[in-house]
């Protein structure tokens, strides 16, 4: 019986254009070629494969091109260049086809003709020709390749070889490794009079005595000194060559006391308040008969170190927190529900599924103990050492985020970035262990740096104006750990990172003396990945730091902040609303975040904490203050840039925070522009120019992304502003997905509720 619809072909054609097309003046279309970077070969391919785009309902909208494997990444060039997209993230490393062989996560094959699924590792074998290639990313990208009209053999080679390459035996084999010895011979002409220190990046890396001091200054903690007991990694393999101890502990004393402590893990000073309370970090101690007796002298040296010689409180993290691998299991359940099981109509559990998960339960765990460290550094004027058995792992996560709430310094975009590469990368977090760049020890991977992106994104979403950085830029950090190019997040340990990258440096013919960053730098230095016009996505356009500029009776003013701004009793004048702070109104009429009573007038029996956070949440937030995040369940969200940005079906055309930070960014860029105007006009010279200002930044060095408009253009919004900016969801597996189901009321901004007496409880 006939139907209207039209047939679908059943023909695909894959010879090049007829030459009467030249004739006839029709242009050929643009064949893609892939990009490689220096040391990148290829190691297999197959051509005439399909990218699998909108599921399994249609094939019109997939992709055809080659797949190819190389010693770095999985890239897929198609046949015709997909349409660009003029305001999206660029990176010079990667394509937008690409991924690299250390962010796959999963590489199954599917066998079509029984939908045999296998999961391949390195030097498996193949028995069947696989009909698909599903690639399961840690930066929570699913692709599906389909090899129906590929050669079988090709085929069956390309997947093993990506299985195979992606698993590497060594760290030595990771692509970095290659292409950085090649990037420094290469780019060593380019070099004047030698390497500048730290390869030219602009923040402390910790790695000698001179950063720590300026640090020691900085924070005011006089009474605290660098050590050099550790160079050569002599007292223990995981801390830093140098580290800060109490003046009064002897480095003879330290000596001896770090043999009573996991892998001689002295305890380390991270950060002082200016009331001259400390915070530290501390491992266990192996022997428990003389665990006492040293702890008391630690205790005693750290109160030495107090001007008022206060007492010492001591925070047990293990106890208080989940262990890795609940916090590992609790990950992979979100991601399982926000990436991979289908948005279907009946779904009616959705958000009680993505609270079940427990990921968002664990992040406000993290977010209130670190809440309480602020509250006795700052309430109590106490000296805080946090506790944990190897003192790696948690608190690297509590020790950032506290000095993230007491120092706005840190949430500047070079203070955050010195504050991970003093309490992570120096502290010796196992970054080769918890991200399992080897995929030898299952056991052993944990989401730690990504749970701490996702409490910082809480804290920046809560206080919009008090942080230099970007949700975009805290994507971008967490993808670069699976980008192997970067010292950053390869190592366990500054011992482990020094020893290979001396072995590399003899290996490369590279000069014995010169500084690392150079020729294997971290992953501060962004210009390697992305442009300078790129890097401003990394800038907030609402951020109120040191130096804001602003407007009072007509004259600009800059903002300066003083010694009391530590202090949680001074605040901003009273004002109708809290400055920078979102939803502030509403959750004053809500209970306390950290269990307070509805009302903030005393009550009897209020503790001494409780006062503390109700008189602070009772006060407009100073952006250059304290900060205390809200833990309720309706204030702790999905982080959904990171979680459903590869989503289609997620994505919001026109919609989203992208609107709001476009509008901003232009609004900011007019007013910049005018403030330099200003500048460059002091007044008449003697000989009637304008007297530029030194401070001023030229039009091509604009900090926003996007820029003002002039007067004659019409107000527009670019096309490709969505909820997924800057990222692009095209090209990534799309599900079913119905309009007013629960995923959808979220993505247009529902809130997760714990349950129905947390809702009643916590109403509007």
């Amino acid at each position: 019986m006939f139907s209207g619809k039209p047939m679908k072909p059943t023909f695909r054609c894959y010879l090049p254009p007829a030459q009467n097309d030249v004739k006839n003046n029709i242009e050929p279309p643009v064949k893609l070629e892939p990009k490689f970077l220096p040391g990148e070969i290829i190691v297999n391919e197959v051509n005439f494969v399909r990218k699998c785009i909108v599921g399994t309902d249609s094939s019109q909208s997939d992709l055809w091109g080659r797949l190819i494997c190389t010693n770095f990444k999985v890239s897929f060039i198609p046949q015709e260049p997909p349409p660009q997209q003029k305001s999206q993230l660029s990176h010079l490393l990667l394509g937008q086809q690409d991924i690299s062989l250390t962010c796959l996560d999963q590489v199954v094959t599917v066998n079509d003709t029984r939908g045999k699924k296998k999961v391949l590792g390195s030097n498996q074998k193949l028995k069947f020709n696989p009909m698909e290639l599903i690639l399961y990313c840690k930066d929570l990208r699913v692709i599906r390749f389909c090899f129906d009209e590929a050669g079988p053999e090709s085929a069956k080679k390309v997947c093993l070889a990506i299985a195979h390459y992606s698993h590497p035996a060594d760290l030595h084999l990771l692509f970095g490794f290659e292409y950085q010895g090649l990037r420094y011979h290469q780019s060593k002409g380019d070099l004047v009079n030698g390497s500048n220190p730290n390869g030219g990046i602009q923040m402390p890396m910790f790695d000698r005595p001179s950063d720590w001091d300026r640090e020691i200054k900085r924070t005011g903690a006089s009474e605290w000194r660098v050590c050099s007991i550790n160079e050569k990694y002599a007292v223990s393999e995981s801390l830093p060559e140098y580290i800060v101890v109490p003046v009064s502990l002897t480095d003879q004393e330290l000596k001896q006391l770090s043999s009573s402590f996991n892998d001689g893990r002295v305890p380390l000073w991270c950060w002082n308040h200016r009331n001259g309370s400390a915070l530290v970090r501390m491992a266990g101690q192996t022997e428990p008969l003389p665990q006492r007796k040293t702890e008391l002298k630690i205790f005693a040296a750290i109160t030495k170190s107090h001007p008022q010689r206060r007492e010492v409180t001591l925070t047990d993290l293990d106890r208080n927190l989940p262990n890795i691998q609940e916090i590992q299991s609790a990950f992979v359940k979100a991601r399982q529900i926000c990436t991979l099981d289908p948005f279907e109509e009946s779904e009616e559990r959705w958000l009680s599924s993505v609270e079940n998960s427990r990921w968002l339960e664990y992040i406000r765990m993290f977010l209130k103990v670190s809440a309480e460290t602020v509250y006795n550094l700052d309430g109590k004027n106490l000296s805080v050492v946090l506790l944990e058995e190897e003192d790696r792992d948690l608190n690297c996560v509590v020790s950032s985020l506290v000095q993230l709430m007491l120092d706005p310094h840190y949430r500047s975009l070079n203070g955050f970035q010195s504050l991970v590469q003093k309490e992570w990368v120096m502290a010796g977090h196992r970054f080769l262990d918890r991200c399992n760049h080897l995929k030898k020890n299952d056991n052993k991977e944990s989401p730690l740096f990504t749970l701490f992106l996702d409490c910082v994104w809480q804290l920046t979403n809560q206080y919009p104006a008090a942080f230099e950085f970007t949700e975009a830029y805290l994507t971008v950090l967490s993808d670069s750990m699976w980008i192997p190019l970067f010292s950053t997040f390869l190592f366990n340990s500054s011992k482990q990172c020094t020893q290979l990258l001396e072995d590399f440096a003899k290996s490369k013919a590279i000069p014995s003396g010169e500084d690392h960053t150079v020729f294997f730098p971290p992953v501060w230095k962004w210009s390697q990945q992305f442009s300078t016009r790129d890097q401003t996505l990394f800038n907030n356009p609402m951020y109120v730091g040191k130096g804001a500029a602003c407007v009072q009776n007509g004259e600009v003013k800059t903002f300066q902040r003083t010694k009391k701004a530590f202090s949680s009793t001074v605040r901003i004048s009273s004002t109708s609303h809290r400055n920078g702070v979102k939803g502030e109104e509403e959750t004053l009429q809500r209970r306390g975040s950290l269990g307070l009573k509805a009302e903030f007038s005393p009550v009897k029996d209020e503790s001494p904490s409780e006062r503390f956070f109700r008189d602070w949440f009772s006060r407009p937030a100073d952006q250059q203050g304290v900060l205390i995040p809200y833990v309720l369940p309706s204030h702790v969200v999905l982080w959904k840039l990171f979680f459903l940005r590869w989503v289609p079906e997620a994505c919001i055309p026109h919609g989203g925070p992208a609107t709001v930070y476009h509008k901003v960014s232009q609004l900011v860029d007019e007013i910049e522009t005018l403030q330099n105007k200003l500048r460059q006009y002091k007044g008449p010279s003697p000989h009637g120019t304008p007297v530029p200002s030194p401070g001023g930044h030229p039009s091509d060095q604009r900090r926003m992304y996007f820029k003002a408009s002039s007067p004659d253009d019409p107000p527009t919004s670019p096309n490709v502003l969505n909820s997924s900016f800057p990222f692009n969801p095209v090209g990534n597996l799309c599900r079913r997905g119905v309009p007013g189901t629960p995923i959808s009321k979220f993505l247009n901004g529902a809130k997760t509720w714990l349950s129905t007496e947390t809702l009643a409880n916590d109403t509007f």
